[in-house]
């Protein structure tokens, strides 16, 4: 962790609705609203859709309820659909959901910011002890959930007030969290996990939209989480590793966002990363798990109780700052 701890001034007058902003070096600190208990009703609302497995009906359900936040908020919004294949080889439908803001004023020609997490829940509980157990579908309180409320809790605010000097898109990616399950036995497939966002990077190429550079948020509500800098975010987007974690301890939340590196995570950001837009993978990840990550993990555990608002509240912040 970072040494260096700088203090923010802080106007705790009208709920946090005044921002205080402090030069750090070069980069500059914003303290911008953001509600934890906000966001904590949004994983509540996702919660009470049951399991976001792909094709069932809570997945749709959901899906539905994102695009009318989405634009309630006012941002435009898009369904990028396509198919690709499954663990087994089995041609799978996929939508991602996008939603596009509209900058305030553009001041330069950079590009976008994308926003993303995946909205999908794993249909296995892989890390469950009991073989019967792995069956049941993953609640997706945290691996899932999180990241999404946090984003839909970013998408509220802009539509509070937007501000925004660099448009942004926000993107919920389908079909992340269904890669090879480790109760299948039959031949093995690379690149099953994280199908949404390799159709997202597959038609980047064609898309209208650039980006400056992206951040994903994956499991980011664990009561004392931590997020290393992950291997593949130092590897391809080094310069927003810098950025982001400045901010963080900047804002005092060093005890979150520490300096250690962790090994590389295939997740969604490796992806856009190899499409050429510059990601960062904001992930809880412990050191003390033989998984290295949480022991509720792909678990009938990942529920509602192993959430904090507190981790929600500092990744919300941090995120707020970049905008």
């Amino acid at each position: 962790m970072c040494g260096k701890k700088v203090i923010v001034c802080l106007l705790l007058v009208a709920a946090g609705l005044m921002s205080c902003r402090k030069s750090v070096g070069t980069v500059q600190v914003e303290r911008r609203a953001f509600s934890s208990d906000s966001a904590y009703a949004f994983i509540e609302q996702q919660l009470a859709f049951g399991p976001r497995v792909p094709l069932s009906k809570g997945h749709t359900d959901c899906a539905v309820w994102l695009v009318q936040q989405l634009r309630r908020y006012g941002a435009s919004v898009e369904l990028q659909k396509g198919s690709l294949p499954d663990y087994a080889g089995r041609v799978q439908p996929i939508i991602n959901i996008i939603g596009h803001f509209s900058a305030d004023s553009v001041s330069d020609n950079k590009g976008s910011i994308i926003l993303c997490a995946h909205y999908d829940t794993r249909a296995w509980c892989d890390e469950e002890s009991i073989y019967e157990d792995r069956l049941y579908n993953v609640p997706g309180a945290n691996d899932g959930a999180s990241g999404v409320a946090v984003l839909l809790e970013v998408a509220r605010q802009i539509g509070l007030s937007n501000t925004l000097k660099q448009p942004v898109d926000i993107v919920f990616f389908d079909y992340e969290d269904q890669g090879t399950p480790r109760i299948y036995t039959g031949v093995q497939r690379e690149n099953t996990w994280c199908l949404g966002s390799q159709l997202f990077a597959m038609q980047y190429p064609n898309r209208s939209e650039r980006y400056m550079y992206g951040v994903l948020l994956d499991m980011v509500g664990a009561p004392n989480a931590v997020f290393p800098r992950e291997m593949y975010s130092v590897q391809y987007a080094q310069n927003y590793v810098e950025l982001i974690w400045r901010k963080a301890h900047a804002l005092g939340y060093g005890r979150y966002f520490s300096d250690k590196v962790s090994f590389p995570i295939t997740d969604d950001h490796y992806y856009l990363n190899l499409a050429g837009i510059p990601c960062v993978d904001i992930i809880h990840y412990d050191s003390h798990n033989a998984a290295g990550f949480a022991e509720w993990w792909h678990t009938r555990n990942d529920d509602i109780e192993n959430v904090d608002r507190t981790t929600l509240q500092a990744v919300g912040e941090v995120v707020m700052s970049l905008l």
